[in-house]
Parts: C-alpha cells; sequence; structure tokens
C-alpha cells in the first residue's frame, strides 16, 4: 500500500524550495522549508524539521538525521553579511533529538543523541560531539572527541571508532531502504 504523503510538509519560501535526491529517504512528520539540498542517499527520519528561510541548508550524501532532529540557519547581518549557512557533509550521522544550527559538519562527523550545535561551529572530517554536549562558536579537529556543555576536547579517536562510524552510516542507508519499502514510498 502506497503511504500518504500529506504527513511531509516539502514547502518553498521566500521563492526557494527543497531540492531532494530522489534516493532520499524522508520519513513521515517531517517538515523541510525552503533552501534546503539533500543529497543521495540521505534518510532524514520521523519528525524532523529542517527550515532554511533565512540561509541555507545543504546536506551531503549517505548521511543520515535521526528522529526529531532540527536543522536550522542563522541569518545575514551587518556584522556577518552570509550569515552562517548548515553545511553537512557527506556520511554524517546526526543523532535523535540533536538541534544544528548555523554551523558546518565536514564528512564523516558525527553528533551526538541530543547534543546541540550553534552558530559558527566546526566539526572537521571524522569528529565527534558525544551525546548531550553543546558546541557554540567552536571548532572540533578532525577525529577528535568532545563532549560536556559547553564540549570540551576529551581525546583523539582511534581506528576502531572511525570504522563503528562508518559502519552505522552505512546501515542507515539500507535501514532507510527498508523503511521507505515497508511505508510504500519507493518504487
Amino acid at each position: 500500500m502506497k503511504q500518504d504523503r500529506t504527513d511531509i510538509t516539502v514547502a518553498a519560501i521566500h521563492g526557494k524550495a527543497p531540492r531532494i535526491h530522489s534516493s532520499a529517504f524522508i520519513a513521515p512528520g517531517c517538515r523541510i522549508i525552503g533552501d534546503v539540498e539533500i543529497g543521495p542517499d540521505v534518510s532524514i527520519w520521523y519528525n524532523c524539521v529542517i527550515r532554511a528561510d533565512v540561509n541555507r541548508v545543504v546536506i551531503g550524501a549517505r548521511t543520515n538525521v535521526q528522529d526529531g532532529t532540527v536543522i536550522h540557519c542563522d541569518s545575514p547581518k551587518p556584522s556577518r553579511p552570509n550569515g552562517y549557512p548548515t553545511l553537512i557533509g557527506e556520511d554524517v550521522l546526526i543523532g535523535h533529538l540533536a538541534m544544528v544550527h548555523g554551523c558546518t559538519l565536514e564528512d564523516r562527523a558525527f553528533v551526538g543523541l541530543g547534543a546541540i550545535v550553534m552558530d559558527g561551529s566546526h566539526i572537521e572530517r571524522g569528529g565527534m560531539l558525544a551525546a548531550g554536549a553543546q558546541l557554540t562558536g567552536k571548532r572540533i579537529g578532525a577525529r577528535q572527541l568532545w563532549m560536556g556543555r559547553p564540549a570540551k576536547y576529551l581525546r583523539d579517536l582511534d581506528d576502531a571508532a572511525v570504522a563503528a562510524n562508518l559502519r552505522s552510516v552505512q546501515g542507515y542507508v539500507v535501514n532507510g531502504r527498508l523503511h521507505a519499502q515497508a511505508l510504500g514510498l519507493s518504487g
């Protein structure tokens, strides 16, 4: 049975409409508004909000945005003419109920469950912000783990942790396809 798509909002604002790759999985309950670009094999899980009404949001291939997450951006201001778009690379893991706002997450970055990443923050390739942590205007280096409120450097990630994160990304691509099939959203 084909799923009723009326429980997903995809809408333009200020003349900018979301661009969603055909292989992306968008779960019921999601709201995707404005200048949003979603790449191939991305999964946006149940009840997420991605709102690009004052700047842009880009989400790279195979990234997963888990249930209840909110992604927004920061508007241009006299002190910051470009504001802070939210730029999310490829193979990024964003845990349930995260808040991602006006920041950059490079390829293979990890944002833990309930974590907050604020304006001007930057997580480099393979960097990790632990569950419940808050990063405000700071930069997490490549393969570093930060935790706490406010977040502070804890340690570097070893090869096993990096490999485990990549396996999780691959698992979410498969799981997104399975959910799309179960909900009648594919093919």
